[in-house]
């Protein structure tokens, strides 16, 4: 848990960085352009390795998201146990269909990235709004969507334990 908290606090953008590589490579491809070895392909390629040798200790610890969705449960557990209410979970029947949700995500950002979509999409990632939230600045009205998709997520982070990392990850798809 501290590991978490202090990758939480001090290194929340590890996540959108290596995400970003992911983003770029698909773009430039789609472009017709060179991938160049940049900042955001750099971190992507080092947290693959890492991943393949150590296993999956980057969600498990570094990953910011997988942190909050952790706390984001445990708080809606504690809270059960106070009111004395048995938690919301999904279906085991439902676990085993929803964990393959995370390729189409992958696939789905791939495909706008490729065909330069995504660059026109702002406003609708999750993933952008949590980063202004960890940044301590506020998104504005352009981002309706993406702050609509984060708070399903967070609803979706109280009924399942690292639900955001089990169904929707697409770094997740990628390790």
């Amino acid at each position: 848990a501290l590991i978490q908290v202090l990758y939480f606090l001090f290194i929340p953008s590890v996540y959108t960085a290596a995400f970003a590589g992911v983003k770029y490579i698909f773009t430039q491809i789609g472009a017709g352009e060179k991938v160049a070895v940049t900042s955001f392909v750099t971190v992507l390629v080092v947290i693959c390795i890492y991943t393949i040798l150590f296993g999956r200790f980057f969600c498990g610890f570094a990953c910011a998201f997988g942190t909050l969705g952790d706390g984001v449960h445990a708080l809606y557990v504690w809270i059960c146990k106070k009111m004395k209410k048995k938690p919301l979970q999904i279906a085991d029947a439902w676990t085993e269909k929803l964990c393959y949700l995370k390729y189409i995500v992958l696939a789905l950002i791939s495909i706008l990235c490729f065909t330069g979509v995504y660059s026109k999409a702002k406003g609708t990632s999750p993933w952008d709004v949590f980063s202004m939230l960890t940044a301590r600045k506020l998104p504005n009205a352009s981002y309706k969507i993406g702050i609509i998709l984060l708070v399903l997520i967070l609803i979706g982070m109280c009924t399942q334990e690292r639900f955001f990392c089990q169904f929707l990850c697409p770094m997740g798809a990628v390790f």
